[in-house]
């Protein structure tokens, strides 16, 4: 079963195939996926990197936890669940019908 890492404290500059390379040297990788902001396309600084195994998961983690990657210490843990997000947006004002 596979298990996905979530990867803090990328360098700007580093692409998808960078941290698939660099991640490749723990084990199988399935994806990997560096969060973009929407507005400017620029990456927000960490991602998602999804192992093939649970132990290559923890051998990546013992791995590169703290390892100096492009001149930035990476943070690798288990990725948590994503959060569901509060009600829904309308754009509205409160007062518009008084």
């Amino acid at each position: 079963m596979s298990q996905k890492l979530y990867v803090g404290n990328l360098p700007f500059a580093a692409s998808e195939e960078d941290l698939k390379n660099l991640f490749t040297e723990a084990g199988s990788v399935e994806s990997v996926k560096i969060v973009v902001d929407s507005y400017t396309g620029r990456s927000r600084g960490f991602g998602f990197v999804e192992m093939a195994s649970k132990a290559e998961a923890e051998k990546a983690i013992s791995m590169l936890n703290g390892k100096t990657f492009m001149e930035r210490a990476l943070v690798v843990n288990e990725a948590r669940p994503q959060k569901k997000r509060g009600g829904e947006f309308r754009g509205g004002r409160r007062d518009r019908n008084r």
